[in-house]
């Protein structure tokens, strides 16, 4: 029996070169963000760093898979837990789900993220 966990739309084979992509900047509470995105339908995938000593400026409720490529990355956790991310692990939160949730890092990072595409 086949489960299907993520219903991706159609679309072409696209080979992406992130690097011709605009960049979007985000300050956050200290430091900034800054991503390359593109929507499919549905879907957003982004390719994300955030600055040395950054923090978010809210809590996010918005449902996410993050894969960390290189640097630190907390999250904490609206509950008052807290989790250290290091190279090659990842989290996913649904939207509404487990608890909203806040990034930060130290160093900075380099990340990739598949959410829903904003409305």
């Amino acid at each position: 029996m086949r489960v299907t966990l993520m219903s991706l739309p159609t679309m072409p084979f696209s080979l992406i070169d992130w690097n011709q992509l605009s960049p979007t900047r985000t300050e956050g509470e200290t430091g900034h963000t800054e991503w390359r995105a593109l929507d499919f339908a549905d879907l957003r995938v982004r390719l994300s760093r955030y600055s040395p000593g950054y923090k978010a400026d809210h809590f996010c409720d918005e449902g996410h898979i993050l894969y960390l490529i290189e640097g630190d990355v907390t999250v904490d956790l609206k509950d008052g837990r807290r989790f250290e991310m290091t190279p090659g692990t990842s989290f996913q939160v649904s939207d509404f789900g487990d608890s909203p949730h806040r990034c930060s890092s130290r160093n900075g990072a380099r990340f990739f993220v598949i959410e829903n595409r904003p409305a």
